[in-house]
């Protein structure tokens, strides 16, 4: 069944795929291009509306990379975001330049009563980030909203359906922004809605059958919701030509192996336990820095998956649930490193396989979880906690030890069980124990101690890109530290982390 398809075009950085998440939960079709993509193939695609997501670069830095000028007159609607906005205003004869940058969350008066801002107030907060601004609009265009500083935020020319935001209506902090994003597909572009997870998980399975074949792939199940999903995904396409291989690295959680294993149970895919415990922690022996643990990690890895599946006999793909917060972190998709993941960057250069399959890469974690249950899975194993494919070696801070490890496993246990007593395990995305490297003066009964301190992380978030931290009522903390410092050894202080992201990530490491 064909799909009425939304061409995103773009221009580098993560906001191309953060729309793209927007629109296809707004029951549209979408696929993302590179904003180079030749109009032959734009055509073929055969769009009933484009959209150019703005990346880093800017026109004046002469490094931002352009669309063919004729996506402007194919008589589709156009909506440029961010750069896409000075893209197009350059293209069709306005005139933009270098001005004061505008960055964080600023207010939007709504200056025209266009099609895009139907059932939007007339004025809200916008996320916007530029070093440059339309000073002259293209003939034919209106302004359409502007910000305390940007008399140009928004453009429109209403005859040819071109319209252009100078902020990012596509993230959390943007009031409206959805509305304005629903206004463009279904009111400019004419959208009726037709896509939906069912839809999704029917094209996954079409194409991962194209992409396999008869090969037979090695999945990397640790248990975690993506791995399940994955797992899940690639059994209803292949089958019996799955095996899944959890790899018990002693960076796992409390009783977590034991978990994964008996979940799936019974349901008939070829599940084989790795006992590497010892191995990883002697790899790991005396390493304090966090990139240099994600690289040995993605090593170690690769290279148990090797040995495995020269036991099994031939073996075409490795699979992983990698996601595409993942990707964007990892600075594959046009984007700095802000971290490398051992699924992503923590691959070594040479690896005993025909290739890497990657269903989930184009996901975000809630999408991935919606995945799932349409899938079939049972809701306890969706609603897993995140966890890192590194797992606790980036929880624990410096250096990596068993005792260390155990200290962390107890907390984080007592932290996830606490929070599941008082009801908020739904409404707080992730949540977790870190063993800092931080030790301090305490009292335990009459004498003097000097223990680790045990910082606690939770935060809200839809797509993981950003974060805010989570409110969590000061009596459930106080039932979490009060039981960690009395039911833990070696630990006398809890902290708790309330910064969003940004600044900081999810992870402390």
């Amino acid at each position: 069944m064909k799909h009425e398809t939304i061409l995103i075009l773009n221009l580098g950085g993560p906001f191309g795929e953060m729309i793209a998440r927007r629109v296809r939960d707004l029951g549209v079709y979408c696929e993302v291009v590179p904003c180079g993509t030749a109009m032959e193939k734009v055509r073929e695609l055969a769009p009933i509306g484009i959209i150019l997501a703005g990346g880093p670069e800017t026109l004046s830095g002469g490094k931002m990379q352009k669309p063919d000028p004729a996506i402007f007159s194919l008589g589709l609607p156009v909506l440029g975001i961010s750069g896409g906005m000075q893209l197009m205003a350059e293209a069709l004869g306005g005139e933009t330049a270098e001005t004061e940058p505008e960055t964080g969350k600023l207010t939007v008066s709504y200056d025209a009563d266009s099609p895009l801002f139907q059932k939007v107030p007339q004025e809200g907060v916008c996320q916007i980030d530029h070093r440059e601004s339309v000073i002259r609009l293209p003939e034919g265009f209106e302004a359409l909203c502007h910000t305390e500083a940007t008399v140009y935020a928004g453009m429109a020319n209403e005859e040819k359906k071109l319209y252009a935001l100078a902020f990012h209506p596509e993230v959390e902090a943007t009031q409206y922004g959805a509305d304005i994003l629903k206004n463009f597909l279904y009111e400019v572009a004419g959208a009726s809605g037709d896509w939906s997870m069912h839809d999704y998980a029917h094209q996954a399975v079409e194409t991962l059958r194209e992409q396999i074949g008869d090969g037979k792939v090695l999945l990397a199940l640790s248990g975690g919701v993506d791995s399940s999903v994955c797992a899940a995904l690639l059994d209803r396409a292949i089958g019996e030509n799955l095996t899944c291989i959890l790899v018990d690295h002693g960076l796992m959680r409390k009783n977590e192996a034991n978990e994964v294993v008996k979940a799936f149970e019974g349901r008939g895919m070829k599940l084989i336990r790795v006992d590497a415990g010892a191995r990883f922690l002697g790899k790991l022996a005396g390493v304090t820095d966090p990139e240099t643990k994600r690289k040995i990690i993605g090593e170690e890895f690769i290279r148990v998956f090797e040995e495995e599946s020269k036991k099994l006999g031939k073996m075409d793909f490795l699979a992983q649930g990698t996601i595409y917060p993942d990707v964007i972190e990892s600075g594959t998709e046009d984007g700095s490193v802000i971290k490398s993941h051992h699924n992503v960057g923590g691959l070594p250069e040479h690896i005993d396989f025909r290739g890497i399959i990657e269903p989930l890469r184009q996901l975000f974690k809630d999408e991935v979880r919606r995945l799932g249950l349409e899938l079939g899975l049972p809701e306890t194993l969706v609603w897993r906690q995140p966890f890192p494919g590194p797992g606790l070696a980036v929880r624990v801070i410096g250096e990596i030890t068993e005792d260390r490890l155990a200290i962390l496993r107890e907390a984080d246990a007592i932290f996830r069980e606490e929070i599941t007593s008082a009801g908020l395990h739904r409404s707080i995305n992730q949540y977790f124990a870190v063993l800092t490297n931080i030790r301090s003066v305490g009292v335990h009964g009459e004498e003097r101690t000097y223990d680790y301190t045990v910082a606690l992380r939770g935060v809200i978030t839809n797509d993981f890109m950003t974060a805010e931290w989570a409110r969590i009522p000061y009596d459930v903390l106080e039932r979490v530290s009060a039981r960690i410092v009395r039911e833990v050894p070696h630990v006398n202080r809890i902290v708790y982390d309330i910064t969003s992201k940004p600044p900081a990530t999810i992870e402390w490491e």
